[in-house]
């Protein structure tokens, strides 16, 4: 009897042979090539599963969009709401290894969304989750009656969205002078000034 392949679950190993290789080597060496020795498979089979190298790069970035997304819906607040709130907004800094190598990575795709229209909608999604992820800290900030009297609460959500993601880029591009620690010290005065100065 011939082999059932199951589709979809090879297109699942194709593409996280791809992360690996992407997160050990870079973007560049994705090659169809490197991945196909990576996950086990000929060249010739791989364009059974992705017809071209951007649409194994849109699977490959809607898989790495979910896998952070599914770790930030499961999470726990657990502590101060403050202590929380950081800890939320960590989530998207590149603090520790996992997550230097994911704004590595996510960089490299962000590249890629320039030149491939293909790639532009989940750039964007991962945009809109940092964005949510801002909304949801100044949101409960205010549901808790913690958020300074005079701030607008939409501003404040375009500011804390573009410190995240500013910080982000700095932090790979000047590793040694950005540590994880001055990160966490940066959220923390933030949150600090957003607030009243009773302790929650």
């Amino acid at each position: 009897m011939p082999k059932i392949v199951d589709h979809e679950k090879q297109r699942h190993i194709v593409a996280e042979a791809a992360l690996r290789v992407i997160e050990r080597s870079g973007l560049e060496q994705a090659t169809v090539r490197n991945i196909a020795e990576e996950a086990g498979l000929s060249v010739g089979s791989m364009r059974h599963y992705f017809s071209t190298q951007v649409e194994l790069f849109a699977f490959c970035m809607n898989l790495f969009v979910h896998r952070i997304q599914e770790r930030i819906e499961a999470w726990d607040f657990e502590g101060p709401i403050l202590l929380d709130l950081k800890r939320l907004l960590l989530q998207f800094l590149p603090v520790d290894k996992e997550r230097i190598m994911e704004m590595e990575v996510w960089f490299s795709f962000n590249a890629k969304a320039l030149i491939y229209p293909e790639l532009k909608r989940l750039s964007e999604d991962m945009q809109d989750g940092l964005y949510k992820a801002s909304k949801f800290v100044i949101d409960t900030l205010v549901e808790q009656k913690l958020i300074r009297p005079g701030l607008d609460p939409d501003l404040e959500t375009e500011k804390l969205y573009a410190l995240v993601d500013g910080l982000a880029v700095h932090q790979l591009m000047q590793p040694k002078r950005l540590t994880a620690d001055r990160l966490e010290a940066i959220i923390d005065q933030h949150l600090a000034s957003l607030c009243k100065n009773e302790n929650p």
